[in-house]
């Protein structure tokens, strides 16, 4: 067993454990976007960083792709890693900001403005497409082409791949299509809706609606009496 301090308190992992791992085994929150169990780790979103002490050296990593060492210290909600966080869920929002994903994550750690350019892109680059179509499907149609800016994610020369058998897993993991609520034109960068601590939809209707079927509902962003009847003659 690894012996090793995660906010000060002494935990202990197995051989083998990231301190992801290791911190999801004791119920420490860290959030992921690129991460999924099942596929290998990757590291790109940067969201799942902490702040790893060893000796008198200090630095973020990945939790996802730091192995749990022995005598490491780890800190996961530390100043200098929730402003990093909210500082890439910021970018996130800006590159894909129809992402209900990202949204949520925005919600989550309070970022209320967006100081960046929106792109709308329809790619985050997390690579889960990737290794899912690889890893679980055995398929390897898509992979990362071109560097930094130009990176993208795509079938060989760009060109319907005859190792895609059309299973829709790459959709299925796809943060960027899960599209917030407003769709795909939304009116701001920022929702922010899913701050509520209760389903407002509660106020209007018997079911909460954000886990039914698309419906319209639109009570997270609009409120009062006198919304009622109009929300049921949209619905």
């Amino acid at each position: 067993m690894i012996t090793l301090k995660i906010d000060g308190l002494d935990v202990q992992a197995e051989e083998g454990w990231s301190v992801l791992d290791t911190c999801r085994f004791y119920g420490i929150d860290i959030p992921t976007l690129c991460y999924m169990d099942g596929l290998s780790p990757y590291g790109g979103c940067r969201l799942c960083i902490v702040e790893v002490t060893e000796g008198k050296r200090s630095r973020l990593a990945t939790s996802c792709t730091y192995p749990a060492t022995q005598g490491i210290q780890v800190r996961t909600h530390s100043k200098r890693v929730m402003g990093s966080r909210k500082m890439i869920i910021e970018l996130m929002v800006a590159r894909c900001p129809t992402s209900k994903v990202v949204q949520d994550l925005a919600s989550q750690y309070g970022v209320r403005k967006v100081r960046f350019k929106l792109k709308f892109d329809d790619c985050l680059l997390c690579g889960l497409c990737v290794r899912v179509c690889e890893q679980q499907m055995m398929a390897g149609a898509i992979d990362f082409v071109n560097r930094g800016k130009d990176m993208k994610i795509t079938t060989p020369f760009d060109i319907t791949s005859d190792q895609c058998r059309r299973c829709g897993a790459c959709i299925y993991v796809c943060p960027a299509c899960q599209l917030r609520c407003q769709g795909p034109e939304p009116p701001g960068a920022i929702c922010g809706s899913c701050m509520n601590l209760s389903p407002s939809c509660l106020d209007y209707w018997d079911d909460a609606q954000c886990f039914m079927s698309e419906s319209g509902c639109g009570t997270c962003v609009r409120s009062g009496p006198d919304k009622k009847e109009d929300l049921k003659k949209e619905v």
